[in-house]
């Protein structure tokens, strides 16, 4: 059986980049379209300069792409016909490419009569052809009718929806949807653009301070069909945030008009390891599954550091449209038939918060920070020789299922490579990294922590993994995991931002959280607080109804946390589930007054 662990294992590139007069290096991959073609599941991200296939959304392959624009942002594909349609975003006119054949065949370009931005092709069941595009804090998602013939647009743009942050929390920008900017620092930008500026009208004036301010990017369209309803999903609240997620509205036309699914928002995931699940696109497997995938949040060594997550996602029996983001960045069983979206996990966590020891650290990042369930923070040794290692001491005999190894990136002395102009590297013409490089470690375990077994040896490995997932599906018994870094990018010091292991733990199941207290901060934030308990951490799910408790957000180490995502004057109803390194106890579903 195969397993997944978000973010997905597949090779992130790096990308130099000169902002501001300084150099950057950072892995990224974020926008996935994901697309069925002629038996191959083909994944197009940005900044990967190509694409991956798979056979079984698990393992995948990456394919370079030299005669389409690669370095635009939130590449699109399409299937029609025989053909895969491909277009990404630009600033001037954008062109269509197709081809028959991805792997082997060069893409026809259909000449681009006018520009946008963060573009999604959809090819209607009635051979009609659609575009839906937008990117920005001001402006709406558009669409339009096509002409097949010359993909040139068959009317003006419709403008479809907009951001309503009043009215839906979850559209509100900043990390858990708290304001980046005061008021006052929104104005003095507004006054000091103003100043460089000839009198300004004043219905511009407006306009240039919600530029400015704290209103979130709407973009990311993706269009899905069912049951001749039409599912218009954006994203929303800023892609360095961990509330990046995606929205959905529903329509009877695919140009509208459009209303908010009462179910929302679509994909969500603001806490966990590695949280964000926005800018993405669904897609039905060849067994009738569905999945979303989507970007999730680094954003350390540079703004745009992401990764990709998959999750799986559904139509309930009223029609509406869910991604279950629970438990999302733990191992999942890929089940190749149809599977059920909300199956539980069958490992938990057994590594948050146990000791770890390593070879050596950087004051500040000591091996405690591979375990605390944080990608933004890492272990990071102090020399770069072969052979530095960190330990984890589970403190008892575990039946282990699953590890994932997740590396950080520190490099410093960063150096454009040979050949490569400083031109090339700006904020609008970066470079990625095409040369061959190398992850290589070796896992071990061991029982008492002086005879260690291999667990696996990737000491020679030919790849670049930098979310790598280890599956012992029969189990292994051990109480020391220990990972030790051969070799890594740019021969930086080893580093790991989560040494992450799954299994089978001991004792019993948690209690239910009591004590469970909720206060309305505002229409839009709902305090939820519990009693203290000894469960590893809490997932707080709701939704407006007890039977569509779709949306979630997951703790550790604390007995409160602050819903964000709620929208004004609609019934709320949650449920608090415990877990343990045994298993889950789920709470009882209370309704919010």
């Amino acid at each position: 059986m195969k397993y997944i662990c978000n973010p997905i294992s597949m090779e992130y590139k790096y990308q130099f980049i000169d902002e501001y007069g300084k150099l950057s290096l950072a892995r990224e991959a974020a926008d996935p379209t994901l697309v069925s073609f002629k038996g191959k599941y083909l994944l197009f991200p940005s900044m990967a300069g190509g694409f991956l296939s798979s056979d079984d959304l698990v393992e995948w392959e990456f394919h370079p792409l030299k005669d389409v624009p690669v370095y635009d942002y939130a590449p699109d594909a399409c299937v029609i016909g025989d053909y895969l349609y491909f277009s990404a975003s630009n600033a001037g006119n954008c062109s269509f490419f197709r081809t028959k054949d991805p792997f082997q065949s060069e893409f026809e370009e259909i000449k681009g009569s006018f520009p946008f931005w963060d573009p999604n092709l959809f090819a209607d069941d009635d051979s009609r052809i659609y575009l839906f595009w937008g990117c920005s804090n001001v402006a709406p998602i558009y669409g339009v009718e096509l002409n097949p013939e010359d993909m040139a647009p068959k009317s003006e743009p419709v403008e479809l929806i907009s951001a309503h942050i009043r009215e839906y929390g979850f559209e509100r920008a900043g990390e858990n949807h708290i304001p980046p900017q005061t008021p006052e620092q929104i104005e003095a930008k507004v006054q000091g653009f103003l100043s460089t500026m000839p009198e300004v009208p004043e219905e511009q004036v407006e306009m240039i301070r919600k530029y400015f301010g704290n209103d979130p990017y709407i973009e990311g369209a993706w269009i899905n069909k069912h049951n001749n309803r039409y599912y218009l999903q954006y994203s929303f609240s800023g892609t360095h945030f961990n509330v990046y997620g995606d929205g959905v509205y529903v329509s009877d036309h695919p140009l509208g008009p459009y209303t908010l699914q009462r179910s929302n928002p679509y994909s969500y995931q603001p806490g966990g390891f590695l949280p964000g699940a926005g800018h993405g696109s669904t897609i039905e497997d060849r067994f009738g599954n569905l999945w979303h995938i989507a970007s999730m949040r680094i954003s350390v060594n540079q703004q745009f550091e992401r990764r990709v997550g998959l999750w799986p996602a559904g139509y309930d029996k009223d029609g509406e449209l869910f991604c279950n983001t629970g438990y999302g960045d733990w191992p999942r069983r890929m089940v190749q038939g149809t599977m059920d979206p909300w199956a539980a996990p069958e490992w938990m966590l057994l590594s948050y918060k146990k000791p770890a020891k390593a070879s050596s650290f950087e004051e500040g990042r000591d091996a405690s920070k591979a375990t605390d369930e944080n990608v933004q923070t890492w272990w990071r040794a102090a020399t770069n020789h072969s052979g530095e290692w960190l330990e984890i001491d589970l403190q008892h005999n575990c039946d282990v299922r699953a590890i994932q190894i997740n590396f950080a990136d520190q490099i410093e002395n960063i150096q454009i490579p040979e050949g490569v102009a400083l031109q090339d590297v700006t904020s609008s013409k970066r470079h990625i990294e095409d040369r061959k490089l190398y992850t290589r470690w070796i896992l071990e375990g061991s029982l008492d922590g002086k005879e260690y077994f291999v667990i696996e040896d990737k000491s020679d490995a030919d790849t670049d993994l930098s979310h790598d997932l280890v599956v012992r599906e029969e189990g292994i018994e051990a109480r020391y995991i220990r990972c030790t870094v051969n070799e890594l990018p740019y021969r930086q010091n080893a580093n790991l931002s989560g040494l992450r292991v799954f299994g089978i733990g001991e004792g019993e199941l948690p209690k239910k959280p009591k004590g469970i207290k909720t206060k309305f901060l505002s229409g839009l934030d709902l305090l939820v607080s519990w009693d203290d308990s000894d469960a590893v951490g809490v997932n707080v799910v709701w939704g407006y109804s007890p039977d569509k408790l779709y949306h979630s957000y997951m703790v550790f180490g604390t007995s409160q946390v602050n819903l964000g995502a709620i929208i004004k004057d609609q019934p709320l109803y949650l449920r608090l589930d415990a877990f343990n390194e045994r298993g889950i106890t789920e709470g009882d579903s209370l309704k919010v007054v």
